[in-house]
């Protein structure tokens, strides 16, 4: 038994544990929900469009593993479930992990009526610096699930200038480009066109030159801007991209990159600092880019690692002068999730953010995230502050192609 704050705790087990999906538009929202013996429900959300397929049949093999143990334990939990799948971790599995850490975290949390950012050694801000993540991509590239719409050049303006009247003080764009009087995504790196070689030829340059420029004209000087260039290009088509944008004012260059060597190289010679490693899971697999000195910023994906695994990147990239950010572009549980680590993590340089939302997400969550003047403000609910009302999930079903995975051979 546990004393907490004057009252007993007579028992943490869990008795169940489920995953849950639904639509979300374009892409499906997926929980992981824990109850335990004394009632109390952990939420967590995880993802499977985005290159992870299969990592809700994970979790329900590892289900029986967690039935009857504490969530007080969470730490003792992963470490088993880890030695169960060590063969084949990382991927698929090392992210069931993370969401069933991650549910843990929130019941445990929930029991000693705690918010989460208190497990974790306290929050260090209450307000948290953010930038609007998908910036134009969502509006021009998810039609219609995204108002208002993006068809031209002229909508990019218009977003700009809303951005600095919303009171948000830096974006993140993708590479687009304006052609016949519209505009046009470009991620090879996703297939989209599909040009497995990944070359950069000079109408992508010209194009996203243009783009930049656009939004920096609309937008005016204070506005930081941040680049995401994914998985789309190869070294030589990186180090193009960023002698072409040499000029610009770029808070980051986001380049996703499977070589520590090639983007330590790629770093040296960039006149921008260099955000990466949102795809790596556990602590070996970001030693290599944090020893070579690849990155300005590590980027950790707290939904695929778990909040308490995220901690300790943070601490290894600390020991290496090395600030984080979180990856976040799911729903408002993740949000809220990747907040509580972004408020308790002494390392933070930034917490991305979806502001575009589907209609969806109102209803479907007990509570919206708050911003004012470009932060998130921390509320002090227990757990992580949030959970998916099931009544909604329920209501709308999920749908088969999904996110990222769910695009058809022929799109471009």
């Amino acid at each position: 038994m546990l004393s907490l704050r004057g009252s007993i705790v007579k028992s943490t087990n869990v008795i169940s544990l489920e995953t849950l999906a639904c639509s979300a538009g374009w892409r499906n929202y997926y929980f992981v929900k824990v109850v335990t013996d004394e009632g109390v429900v952990g939420w967590s959300e995880f993802d499977e469009g985005f290159g992870s397929p299969g990592v809700a049949a994970v979790i329900e093999q590892l289900s029986p593993r967690i039935i009857g143990q504490s969530v007080m334990q969470h730490e003792r939990i992963r470490e088993e479930l880890f030695c169960a799948t060590r063969p084949g971790a990382g991927g698929v599995v090392g992210q069931a992990l993370g969401a069933i850490e991650n549910a843990l975290l929130d019941a445990k949390a929930k029991t000693l009526g705690l918010p989460c950012y208190e497990l974790l050694g306290g929050k260090i801000r209450d307000r948290l610096p953010v930038y609007w993540s998908h910036f134009v991509t969502w509006r021009a590239g998810r039609i219609p699930h995204y108002q208002p719409e993006i068809k031209d050049q002229s909508g990019v303006r218009a977003m700009a200038k809303e951005a600095v009247e919303r009171g948000f003080s830096a974006v993140k764009t993708n590479i687009w480009r304006y052609e016949q009087g519209g505009i046009a995504g470009w991620a090879p790196g996703f297939g989209n066109p599909f040009a497995p070689p990944l070359n950069v030829e000079r109408k992508i340059l010209n194009g996203l030159r243009e783009h930049l420029q656009t939004i920096r004209d609309a937008a005016g000087p204070d506005l930081e801007v941040l680049l995401d260039l994914n998985f789309n290009a190869k070294t030589e088509g990186f180090l193009k991209i960023l002698r072409a944008v040499a000029d610009q004012d770029l808070f980051w260059v986001e380049i996703d990159s499977r070589d520590p060597d090639a983007l330590a190289y790629i770093r040296a010679h960039s006149p921008h600092p260099i955000a990466s490693c949102e795809t790596l899971i556990g602590v070996q697999q970001f030693l290599p880019f944090l020893r070579r000195q690849a990155i300005d910023v590590a980027i950790i994906d707290t939904p695929w690692n778990g909040v308490w695994q995220s901690m300790k990147i943070a601490a290894v990239a600390d020991a290496h002068e090395v600030n984080v950010a979180c990856h976040n572009f799911y729903g408002h549980l993740c949000t809220m999730m990747n907040a509580h680590f972004c408020a308790a993590v002494p390392n933070l340089r930034i917490m991305e953010v979806d502001i575009d939302r589907i209609a969806l997400d109102s209803a479907l969550f007990t509570h919206e995230p708050e911003y004012q003047d470009g932060h998130l403000i921390m509320p002090d609910r227990p757990g992580w502050g949030t959970e998916p009302i099931e009544a909604v999930i329920h209501a709308h079903p999920p749908i088969k192609a999904h996110g990222l995975m769910g695009r058809s051979r022929t799109q471009t």
